[in-house]
Order: structure tokens, then sequence, then C-alpha cells
């Protein structure tokens, strides 16, 4: 990996995607956008997260990360990786409505068979990309392109239409799915 993308400070704030293998549009189903949500709550809660912004699409979730406490930001990574690609696994193989039920599960399968890090499946593609906000510009661009992310694609006319992203939150809306911190 090169080292323009590794967490150098921990105490900087970071912008990261997590993106699904071969970019498969998993998270069209709200189901397994709310395992996002959930674990992302859970990382707030038990883990030290510090979320300041995201957006969940399709294929990918974008996220503004720090920390507050003893774990890294790769280990709460780590992880929200490892527990989320468990549940969405465990949610697809014992769903009977999942239509793309053996699609995913042989990508997925085939993505793992590729990985010796991984036993038998690989939701995720394992680089993250972070990129260090040590600007008020950095962070300017990251979070417009985070909250512009849906409109780009077509899916609403407004960022804080969109359900699963902070662009909400920022807009001082009362309907949120997760708490955020600001950034100033």
């Amino acid at each position: 990996m090169s080292r323009k993308y590794r967490i150098r400070n921990q105490e900087k704030l970071y912008f990261v995607t997590f993106t699904i293998v071969e970019w498969i549009d998993v998270f069209t189903r709200k189901h397994y956008k709310d395992i996002l949500i959930e674990s992302l709550k859970y990382c707030q809660n038990n883990k030290g997260l510090d979320l300041c912004a995201f957006c969940i699409m399709s294929s990918h979730i974008h996220l503004i990360v720090g920390r507050n406490g003893e774990p890294t930001i790769e280990a709460i990574i780590r992880d929200f990786k490892k527990f989320t690609a468990i549940e969405i696994l465990k949610s697809i193989q014992g769903s009977s409505n999942e239509s793309r039920k053996e699609f995913l599960l042989h990508h997925f399968r085939q993505a793992g068979a590729k990985n010796p890090n991984n036993s038998t499946f690989q939701i995720w593609q394992q680089h993250n990309h972070p990129i260090e906000l040590n600007s008020n510009d950095k962070i300017t661009r990251c979070l417009n392109y985070i909250h512009q992310n849906p409109v780009d694609a077509g899916i609403v006319f407004s960022a804080e239409d969109y359900v699963y992203s902070s662009a909400s939150n920022y807009a001082g809306l009362p309907e949120k799915l997760i708490d955020v911190l600001f950034i100033e």
C-alpha cells in the first residue's frame, strides 16, 4: 500500500471509503444499510469512533472519522468491516427473499478464494484509501463530496433528502439516522 494512504496521526480526522468487492450493489436493500448504521452506532458507543459524516451508496460507504478512545482508527475500521461482513453474509445466507442470493454468494466466494486472508468469503475490498483531513479545504471538499454523492448519482435532488447520509444532520433537520460530530 502506498505511504500516501496510511493513517499516520491518530488525532486527525480521515476520509475513508469502504467498497464491496467488484463494486456489487449490495446496499440496494434497506436491511443491509441498517446493518451498517447499527454497527456505526455500536462503534460510536463502544469503540471510541468519532463519526463526523457518512453516506451509504449502493456499493460503498464514505465516512469522515476520528477517534476518542484507546483503539486506533485502523482497529475500529477493521472491527467495523469484519462485523458488518459477517452480518451481511449471515443475512444473505439466511434470507428466503433475497433474489440475488446465489449471485452474491458466488461473487463473495470467488473474491474470498483469491485472498489468502479469508477463509471462504470476502465482502469488502481490503483497502480503505484513508485521506488525512489536515486542512479546512480538504475537510470542506470531502464533506461536500460525501453529501453530494447521492445527488450526483441522480438518486435525490437535494443532499439532505437522502436518508442514508449525514447531510440531513448538517442541514439541521430533525430526522436523522445517527448522530454525528459536526466539523466546524
